[in-house]
């Protein structure tokens, strides 16, 4: 898996390049944290699945 992620910020309002900030194998599958540098705003992905996601 890649160190980079281009990504939707919700804070920047724009597609920012977020960073992998930790990564562990949970039950669920692995999970990953991306942080945003400009602004510190960070989400989980979980097999995939984003907790940024809009329901």
């Amino acid at each position: 898996m890649s160190l980079e992620l281009e990504h939707d910020c919700p804070h920047c309002e724009e597609s920012r390049i977020f960073y992998k900030a930790a990564s562990m194998t949970v039950h669920l599958g692995t999970k990953t944290k991306w942080r945003c540098p400009e602004c510190n705003y960070a989400f989980i992905k979980i097999n995939g699945i984003d907790s940024s996601a809009s329901a």
